[in-house]
């Protein structure tokens, strides 16, 4: 009888647990967002939280200006070109025929990039998008050809391209889905915040840059929510209204993306209640710091014998709140031995997250320092410090 007793308070428990579990997902899974599609997804690991149609291959209008910013920030990174750089404005991106939101440019006025990323970031500029790409690729179809590019190493399957702005043209699609892939990678560069989160800011235009013009963000949400610094609104009537959003509080930055609300105020309404699900349910554990050692690589025919294998940023789990964060493990994969030469910031690893079991996490590994070929000299070196070394 007391065995009896014992299993049926036993049964209670894990059906308790499981009610309470489902309860989470249920809520998660139906929370009426009043849009075509969305998701919320933690920016750290991916990890999708909500989601509603989010494979839905739909016209993003100007969230497309989210890849533009990507490719951008990935050529001044690879040092392709600078902030500084100064762009001479083409007959084509001053075109009368370009609508919408622009800086208004001329045809031979010469602009700096941070101008014209000010205006795609703050303004939505149609213009500036066309001269950034023609800046990047040298026109404009051979940027459009890069983001589908770009996209397809990504993972954005939803996605087709074609243009590097968002005007409506049949066949421009993504998805909720691919907008958080694009935007997780964007947010990555951070210098891309002084652009994103710039609410109100004035530039000089014109070809005697004697021309001032206050821009102000599209996306007043930066303005009017203080943990909110960025990332792209969108109008067009066959879009409706879009947005990718992303905000932090504490260790935790999620992306709240919105497609084809009806309104302003519900595409708002919606990226807000996703981003205040997300933190009052999850957490990240942190399991690595940025720019932490993971650990020492040797190296072959180097003029350095040992590298250190880094993090580029946190390496968290996203685990629920109120929960136990339960059994955490950490898998790295490295070469035992790397051959010269290996530039500093290359990848030469990865550093897997579980959480009991399942994959919560995956993170690059790059070298903390540049490795030449070592030369003669080095090498006759190098063996006199191993045969003598103990």
């Amino acid at each position: 009888m007391l065995n009896t007793s014992k299993r049926f308070i036993s049964l209670v428990i894990i059906f308790a647990l499981l009610l309470c579990s489902f309860t989470l997902n249920v809520q998660a899974d139906n929370m009426d967002l009043n849009c075509k599609s969305a998701i919320l997804i933690d920016a750290s690991t991916g990890t999708i939280i909500v989601e509603k149609n989010a494979h839905e291959s739909l016209p993003p209008a100007s969230v497309t200006k989210v890849m533009t910013m990507l490719l951008i920030m990935e050529a001044i990174d690879s040092n392709k070109i600078s902030l500084e750089d100064k762009v001479t404005i083409s007959k084509e991106a001053a075109s009368k025929k370009i609508e919408g939101t622009k800086l208004l440019l001329e045809a031979g006025e010469v602009r700096t990039v941070k101008d014209l990323l000010y205006g795609i970031a703050v303004e939505s500029a149609n213009d500036g998008c066309i001269a950034m790409g023609e800046h990047i690729s040298g026109s404009e179809e051979q940027f459009v050809e890069l983001m589908n590019k770009r996209a397809k190493e990504l993972g954005m399957n939803d996605t087709t391209f074609k243009n590097p702005h968002g005007l409506h043209v049949d066949g421009h699609v993504t998805s909720a889905y691919d907008i958080g892939i694009m935007s997780r990678e964007l947010i990555k560069h951070e210098k891309i915040f002084d652009f994103i989160s710039k609410y109100m800011i004035t530039v000089n235009v014109g070809k005697k840059n004697d021309v001032k013009r206050e821009l102000v963000n599209k996306n007043k949400m930066v303005h009017f929510y203080k943990d909110i610094d960025g990332i792209k609104t969108g109008f067009t009537n066959e879009a409706m209204y879009c947005i990718s959003l992303t905000s932090k509080r504490s260790d935790l930055r999620l992306i709240s993306v919105i497609m084809g609300a009806s309104t302003i105020d519900i595409r708002s309404k919606e990226a807000r209640k996703l981003l205040d699900y997300g933190f009052a349910n999850y957490k990240n554990i942190n399991i690595a710091k940025a720019g932490e050692t993971i650990r020492e690589v040797n190296i072959n025919k180097g003029d350095q014998m040992k590298i250190n294998a880094v993090t580029a940023s946190d390496c968290t789990i996203l685990a629920p709140k109120g929960q136990d964060n339960g059994t955490l493990e950490k898998i790295v994969n490295l070469p035992k031995t790397l051959s010269a030469p290996i530039s500093k910031g290359q990848k030469i690893g990865e550093l897997i997250l579980y959480r009991n079991g399942t994959e919560a996490g995956k993170y690059a590994l790059y070298s903390d320092r540049d490795v030449i070929k070592s030369t003669f000299i080095n090498n006759i070196r190098k063996s006199f410090l191993y045969l003598f070394s103990y």
